[in-house]
C-alpha cells in the first residue's frame, strides 16, 4: 500500500495524553504528525463538514427538544431536574455501543420513546454533527483517502476502544499500516481478530509502597507531603508527579485547599469546579435568588459579586446597602416594596433618588428562574454570563444551582510542567515516573456498576448497553498504572470514613502485609506548608507568640483559680471606668450582676451574637416578646386615642388588637426574619391572645385613669409620637450607685388626680412557681421603674409594681419597692466595686442557655469551663456574688 512518507497519526486517549504528545512532538520537531482521539481522526477521514457530536449541543438540543417531544412512559419525568444529564449519558452509551434504537424501538415501549427522543435531538443538531456509528459509515466510504489524509496510524495508550468505532479500525488497517502500541498494557480480545500489528513490550517494575491514612482527608494531606518532597528533597521534576483516584469527586474539595495553603501549582486535569471562581460564585449567587427568592443576605452577595461589572448595581452610588435596614431579611416581594416606598433622596448616600433604579432591580430579580435568560444578560458579563448560558444548557432553570454547582473549567495550570492530580484513567492513557493512588478501598476501587438511569438492565441487559463497564475500567486502569510507571507507585487507604466508620480494603490490593500505617497526628518526614511545618515542630511552634498565648490560654482555661484569661484585669482600668459611667438599662445592671465578664463583652468590647443568614423556625423567646409588646403598644394608643383603655369593653379590645397586630405583623416582615408562612400565622395569633389577655386583665385598677405604653424615660428616644407623663429625657440616678438609668416602661397607668401609678412590666413567659422580689439579680425591672416613676413623678405619688404573665394572667406584685431598691443598691455598689477592681468574671448566667455570647467562651462551658471556674471565681467577687442568692 502506498502511503505519504511525511504523514504519519498518532490515536490517543484523553487531553493529557494528547497535550503530553503534542509537546513532546514540538520538541522533537517531527513535522506532518497528526495526533488526535480516534473520534478526531473518524471526523478528517469522513471530510467535508463533519464533525462529532459535542457535550454542550447534545445537552442544549435535548434541552430545547424534550417539552415538546412524545416520550411515552417517560412523558412523566421528563421534566423533572436531571433528566438532561440522564438522556445525555444513555444516548452516548446507546451511541458508543452501536445499538440501533430505531431498529429495536419495537421490543419495548422504553426503547421507542428513547428513539424518538434521539431522532428530535438530530433534527435539532446541526448539519455535519453526526453520532459516531453515521460517523464510522462516512469514514468507511472515503478509505481509498486514508494514505493520504492519514499516513501510517499508531494507537497509543488506549487499552479498550468502543464498538461503534471497532469496524471502521478493523478496515483502516486493509488500507494503512495500523499498529496498535499496547506496550504492557492489557489487549482488548477482539483485537486478535483483526490484521493490526500489536506491538507489545514489557511491563516497568517500580517500587510499590502500600500505605494506609486516618481518613480521606489524611490521604490527601499524606499526598500533598509526598510531592512536595520529591520536588524539594529528591529533585523529582514537577511534570513527573501524579496523584490519582478512580473516581476524584471525593478529593477534589480537599486538594484545591490544600493546594493553595501548600502554594503548590498542583493542576487538576479533569477541570475544577467553576463554583470555585469569583465568576461562578457571581452565577451562583444569582441563581439562588432566581431560585430561592429574596433576601437580604442574597442580595447583598449579588450585589457584593455583580456590583463591579457592567449591569444594573452601576447605576448605584458606591455605599448604596447602607439603605438596606440592618435586620430586616426583605424576604419577598411585597417587604422590598414597601422598603422602596418610603426611601427618600436622603437616605441615598449622595442624597439623590435611586429608588426607581433599585426598583427595577428588584422587579427583573423577582420574575425568577423562568426568566434567567433575560436576567442574566443583564446582569453578568463575560466569562461569567459564558458559565451561566452553560449551565442552562446542561439543565432546566429550576436547578440552576445544582448544575453550576456540577460545572467545571479549566484551572489555568499548564499540564505538561506540572504535578497532576488526575482520574486513574487519564494517568493510565498518559504514565508518569512517580504515582500516589489513593482511596484504595473497596466499592471505591473498583467501583460497582450501576444500571443505566433510563434503559433498565431488563430492557437492555447492562453488558450490552455499557460494554465497557466502570468496574472493569477500573480494574484494567489499576494494572495499566501498575505496569507504565518507571519509578514508583505508592498505593494508599483510608482506614475510616469522614463519620468514622470503618473502611474495607480495596479488593485489587491483594494479601498485602507490609502496609505503612500513618498516624493522623504523626510527625511528618516533610511538611508541605508552613503550617504543616510548624506542627510538625513543638519546639519551633511553641516559640511563636501567638502559639504560646493560645498555649497560655488553653492551659488557664483548664486551672481552677482565676488567671487573666478568665477576666482578671487590672484594676480602675478606663474602658470599665467608661462602662460603668455610661447611662444604663435594667438588662444591662441584670448582666453586671448576674454575669460581669458579658457585661464587659457586651458593653465594652461591643461583642454580640453573630447574625444568622437563615430564617427561623420559630421566634425566640426574646423575639416573641417584642412581638407582643409590640402589639400591646400600638393597641393602646389606639384605645386611648378613643375614649381611654378604662372604659373599653372587651369587644373594642379586641378591635384594636386585631388592628394592630396586623400593623405589627407588616413591620415586622418588613425589618425581621419570620418562620414560615404556617408557623408565622400560629404566631401572630398567640400573640394576639396574650395581648388580649394583658389588656383585658382585670386586677387592680384606678379610677379616671390614662395608660401609656412604652414609655420612655431617662434619656431613652421615644420610639412613638404618643403623649408621654413626663420629659423623657430627664436623667434619673440611683441614688448612692454612681448608675443613671434608662429605657421603657411596658405600660403605665396614672389615676385621673395624678396621686396613683401602675408600672406593669409584661412577661411572655410562664410566671414563677415563688413569689419573686429581685430573684438573684434576674428580675430588676419592677423595682428600678417604680424607682424612675417616683423620680419623675415626684414623692408624693403611691407606686404599684408589677409583673403581669398575660399567659396564665398573674400578676407579681413587688411588695416594698422602697425596702427592695435600698437592698438593690447594696448589690450594685458591690457590683460597681468588684468590676472596677479589675474582676470582670463569669456569673450564673455566664455560658447559659441564653448567653448570646457563649460563642466566644471555651466550647461546651456550661458543663464543664463555668463549673470549674465557679468557686473561685465566686470567692474572688466576694459581695458581688451574695445577689445570686437574693429572693
Amino acid at each position: 500500500m502506498s502511503t505519504n512518507p511525511n504523514r504519519r497519526t498518532i490515536v490517543a486517549h484523553g487531553r493529557l495524553a494528547m497535550r503530553e504528545l503534542r509537546l513532546n512532538a514540538a520538541r522533537q520537531r517531527l513535522h506532518g504528525l497528526q495526533i488526535f482521539s480516534f473520534e478526531q481522526l473518524a471526523v478528517r477521514l469522513a471530510g467535508g463538514f463533519t464533525r462529532p457530536i459535542d457535550d454542550e449541543s447534545l445537552r442544549s438540543a435535548i434541552q430545547a427538544v424534550v417539552p415538546e417531544t412524545p416520550l411515552g412512559e417517560l412523558d412523566g419525568i421528563k421534566l423533572l431536574p436531571g433528566m438532561i444529564d440522564a438522556a445525555a449519558d444513555t444516548l452516548h452509551k446507546v451511541w458508543r455501543s452501536g445499538i440501533d434504537l430505531a431498529a429495536r424501538a419495537h421490543e419495548h415501549p422504553r426503547l421507542e420513546s428513547i428513539a424518538r427522543l434521539e431522532a428530535a435531538v438530530q433534527d435539532r443538531l446541526p448539519p455535519g454533527m453526526m453520532r459516531p456509528a453515521d460517523l464510522a459509515s462516512a469514514a468507511l466510504k472515503r478509505l481509498a483517502h486514508a494514505p493520504a489524509v492519514l499516513g501510517s496510524v499508531e494507537i497509543v495508550g488506549i487499552t479498550e476502544l468502543s464498538p461503534s468505532w471497532r469496524p471502521l479500525l478493523a478496515a483502516l488497517a486493509a488500507h494503512v499500516p495500523v499498529a496498535w502500541v499496547a506496550g504492557p498494557r492489557p489487549v482488548p480480545e477482539w483485537l486478535a481478530e483483526t490484521d493490526i500489528e500489536v506491538r507489545r513490550s514489557d511491563a516497568r517494575t517500580p517500587e510499590q509502597h502500600m500505605v494506609s491514612a486516618a481518613t480521606g482527608y489524611h490521604e490527601a494531606v499524606e499526598a500533598i507531603r509526598w510531592a512536595r518532597a520529591l520536588m524539594v528533597t529528591d529533585g523529582v521534576d514537577p511534570s513527573d508527579i501524579a496523584i490519582a483516584a478512580a473516581s476524584t469527586a471525593d478529593y477534589d474539595d480537599h486538594f484545591l485547599a490544600l493546594r493553595a495553603d501548600a502554594n503548590l501549582d498542583l493542576h487538576f486535569v479533569h477541570g475544577i469546579k467553576v463554583t470555585t471562581t469569583r465568576e461562578g460564585q457571581a452565577a451562583a449567587a444569582l441563581a439562588d435568588i432566581l431560585i430561592r427568592g429574596f433576601s437580604q443576605t442574597r442580595m447583598r452577595r449579588l450585589a457584593a459579586l455583580c456590583g463591579s461589572e457592567a449591569g444594573p448595581f452601576q447605576s448605584l452610588p458606591q455605599g448604596w446597602l447602607r439603605v438596606l435596614p440592618a435586620d430586616a431579611p426583605l424576604a419577598s416581594l411585597s417587604a422590598w416594596d414597601r422598603l422602596l416606598s418610603r426611601l427618600t433622596a436622603a437616605d441615598w448616600p449622595d442624597a439623590q433618588d435611586h429608588t426607581a433604579t433599585l426598583r427595577a432591580i428588584v422587579d427583573l430579580l423577582a420574575k425568577g428562574h423562568a426568566a434567567a435568560d433575560e436576567v442574566g444578560a443583564a446582569f453578568l458579563t463575560g466569562r461569567t454570563l459564558a458559565i451561566w448560558r452553560k449551565a442552562l444548557l446542561a439543565g432546566p432553570s429550576v436547578s440552576l444551582d445544582t448544575t453550576l454547582e456540577n460545572l467545571k473549567q479549566d484551572d489555568g495550570l499548564e499540564v505538561c510542567v506540572s504535578p497532576a492530580w488526575m482520574p486513574a484513567s487519564a494517568l493510565a492513557a498518559s504514565p508518569r515516573r512517580h504515582v500516589r493512588l489513593i482511596g484504595l478501598n473497596s466499592s471505591r476501587w473498583p467501583r460497582g456498576i450501576s444500571e443505566d438511569r433510563l434503559i433498565s438492565d431488563h430492557i437492555i441487559p447492562t453488558a450490552e448497553l455499557d460494554p465497557l463497564p466502570i468496574g472493569a475500567a477500573d480494574r484494567r486502569d489499576f494494572e495499566t498504572i501498575l505496569a507504565t510507571t518507571e519509578v514508583e507507585v505508592t498505593m494508599s487507604r483510608a482506614r475510616r470514613d469522614g463519620e468514622g466508620r470503618l473502611l474495607g480494603r480495596s479488593a485489587l490490593l491483594g494479601p498485602v502485609t507490609d502496609e505503612i500505617y500513618i498516624g493522623r497526628n504523626a510527625v511528618p518526614s516533610h511538611a508541605f506548608s508552613e503550617t504543616d511545618r510548624l506542627m510538625a515542630r513543638p519546639d519551633e511552634f511553641a516559640g511563636d507568640i501567638q502559639a504560646a498565648s493560645a498555649l497560655t490560654t488553653w492551659r488557664n482555661w483548664h486551672r481552677k483559680d482565676i488567671t487573666p484569661h478568665d477576666g482578671l484585669v487590672r484594676a480602675d482600668h478606663p474602658l470599665l471606668l467608661d462602662i460603668l459611667a455610661q447611662v444604663q438599662s435594667a438588662s444591662s445592671l441584670k448582666l453586671l450582676l448576674r454575669s460581669p465578664l458579658g457585661f464587659v463583652w457586651r458593653y465594652g468590647m461591643r461583642l454580640k451574637l453573630p447574625e444568622s443568614g437563615t430564617d427561623p423556625l420559630v421566634l425566640d423567646a426574646l423575639a416573641m416578646g417584642d412581638l407582643v409588646h409590640m402589639t400591646l403598644d400600638l393597641a393602646l394608643q389606639d384605645l386611648e386615642a378613643n375614649g381611654g383603655l378604662a372604659i373599653a369593653d372587651d369587644a373594642k379590645i379586641s378591635a384594636a388588637i386585631e388592628v394592630a397586630a396586623g400593623s405589627v405583623a407588616g413591620v415586622w416582615e418588613s425589618e425581621r426574619a419570620v418562620p414560615p408562612p404556617v408557623i408565622w400565622r400560629r404566631t401572630l395569633d398567640d400573640a394576639r391572645a396574650l395581648a388580649e389577655r394583658a389588656l383585658t386583665y382585670r386586677g387592680e385598677h384606678l379610677d379616671d385613669a390614662r395608660s401609656y405604653g412604652e414609655v420612655a424615660f431617662g434619656g431613652a428616644t421615644p420610639k412613638t409620637g404618643a403623649s408621654s407623663p413626663w420629659d423623657a429625657a430627664t436623667p434619673v440616678a440611683i441614688p448612692e450607685t454612681g448608675f443613671a438609668i434608662k429605657g421603657y416602661i411596658d405600660r403605665l397607668d396614672l389615676s385621673g388626680d395624678g396621686t396613683r401609678a401602675l408600672v406593669r412590666d409584661y412577661k411572655t413567659g410562664r410566671a414563677p412557681k415563688d413569689d419573686i422580689s429581685i430573684d438573684g439579680g434576674r428580675e430588676l425591672q419592677r423595682c428600678l421603674y417604680a424607682f424612675a416613676v417616683k423620680a419623675l413623678l415626684g414623692a408624693d405619688v403611691s407606686i404599684s409594681a408589677s409583673l403581669l404573665y398575660p399567659r396564665t394572667e398573674t400578676d407579681l406584685q413587688l411588695a416594698d419597692p422602697e425596702a427592695t431598691l435600698g437592698e438593690l443598691t447594696g448589690y450594685l455598689q458591690s457590683a460597681s466595686a468588684s468590676l472596677s477592681a479589675g474582676h470582670a468574671l463569669i456569673g450564673p448566667d455566664t455560658g447559659g442557655t441564653y448567653d448570646e455570647l457563649a460563642f466566644a467562651l471555651p466550647a461546651n462551658a456550661g458543663a464543664t469551663y463555668c463549673k470549674r471556674k465557679t468557686p473561685a471565681a465566686t470567692d474572688l467577687l466576694g459581695d458581688a456574688a451574695l445577689v445570686w442568692e437574693a429572693q
